[in-house]
């Protein structure tokens, strides 16, 4: 595993973040303790909680309870209900507030590193929230306020100064403004974590080759016949087909390569797959894959 500093505290923190939801508790407790104790030994210290769930909080700190609680990074995912069933979006101080202390109470953490807020609207998130947050902050209840999403409106919120760390999704073929708000919150001293490194557009070879390929004119005309052997060049067709590498395994590495991302949030329901995310960070990506990648990109 490789660490980073997180943002401008000094903490180090792992490249990969476990993320753990109610699909992490799918086999039972006993499945989900046990990955955590996997992530542990391959040196994850980063844990996000996508929900207040107060199961998921029990297993998290029975797993980590005898660990230097200061060498771990735990986030708790803000906002977007509790993951169940109809349940609503809630960014009312109240709200987050008993979110936040049915999750200390029940796992016994001691304190949240970050309170990440799910994606608020524009008029989604009143003053009253955010000041009930940073009392939070002020009693140390919460290390760090954070923002998550991609939509326009977080360029809002990080020009706000009120944050100290983004969460956007990136990979390959991110476009300028995913970049230009990473850019923006890096000048802040803002800590970014990346997730949806391996969008759903890329995960078949069929998908990377028709995604940055124009479509056919009016008449038939345009694009380029299957039958064409230039039908993949400038696609993200390459992504299939280095040797030795998956496509997810690349777009993580490639995730993991910004200097300015901290960590990446992944998501394993059995140790398996874990294991398999985990090894990445230890791979160098093969000379030229990050030119093909930027030329693919450029390409869209």
């Amino acid at each position: 595993m490789r660490y980073r500093p997180f943002g401008a505290s000094g903490a180090a923190i792992s490249t990969l973040t476990l993320s753990l939801g109610h699909d992490s508790l799918a086999r039972g407790k006993g499945a989900a303790s046990d990955l955590i104790f996997c992530a542990l030994e391959a040196g994850i210290n980063a844990y996000r909680l996508e929900t207040a769930d107060p199961v998921l909080a029990e297993v998290l700190g029975q797993a980590l309870v005898n660990v230097e609680r200061k060498l771990l990074n735990v986030s708790l995912q803000l906002g977007a209900g509790d993951g169940r069933r109809g349940s609503a979006r809630d960014f009312t101080a109240e709200g987050m507030t008993v979110a936040i202390d049915r999750v200390l109470q029940i796992s016994g953490l001691g304190w949240i590193d970050m309170a990440l807020l799910e994606e608020p609207g524009e008029h989604e998130l009143p003053q009253s929230s955010l000041n009930a947050l940073k009392a939070l902050r002020a009693t140390g209840r919460v290390r760090y306020l954070g923002i998550s999403g991609e939509t326009p409106v977080m360029d809002t919120y990080v020009s706000t100064g009120a944050f100290d760390v983004l969460a956007t999704p990136f990979h390959v073929n991110s476009d300028w403004r995913v970049r230009s708000r990473m850019r923006v919150a890096r000048e802040q001293d803002m800590a970014i974590l990346a997730y949806g490194y391996f969008p759903d557009s890329l995960n078949t070879e069929k998908k990377a080759i028709t995604l940055n390929q124009p479509k056919k004119g009016l008449f038939g005309f345009g694009g380029r016949q299957k039958q064409d052997p230039l039908a993949s060049v400038g696609s993200f067709a390459f992504l299939h087909r280095t040797p030795s590498w998956t496509a997810e395994a690349i777009c993580l590495a490639h995730a993991m390569s910004d200097s300015s991302v901290c960590s990446v949030l992944i998501n394993a329901d059995d140790i398996e797959r874990l294991n398999t995310l985990a090894a990445v960070p230890e791979k160098e990506m093969p000379h030229g894959l990050s030119a093909q990648i930027e030329m693919a990109r450029v390409a869209a």
